[in-house]
C-alpha cells in the first residue's frame, strides 16, 4: 500500500486496515511455523505497511 493512499484514508479507515493487516501477519506466521509461506517478503512488507499506517495516524492525531 503507497503512502499517498494511506493519507487519503479516514481515521476509523486506517484502524480498520491496521485490523486487517493484523489478521493477516497472524495468519503468515501460522503458516511459517508450519513450513507452508511460500512468499516470505510478504511478511515484510506487512510490518513496514503497519509501520506506515501507525505513522499517518499519529501524524492525523498530532494535527487534530
Amino acid at each position: 500500500m503507497k503512502v499517498n493512499e494511506i493519507k487519503e484514508m479516514t481515521v476509523a479507515e486506517l484502524d480498520a486496515q491496521l485490523e486487517e493487516i493484523k489478521k493477516e501477519q497472524f495468519n503468515l506466521k501460522l503458516q511459517q511455523v508450519s513450513g507452508q509461506l511460500e512468499n516470505p517478503a510478504r511478511m515484510k512488507e506487512l510490518r513496514r505497511t503497519v509501520a506506515r499506517i501507525k505513522t499517518i495516524q499519529n501524524q492525523k492525531k498530532v494535527e487534530g
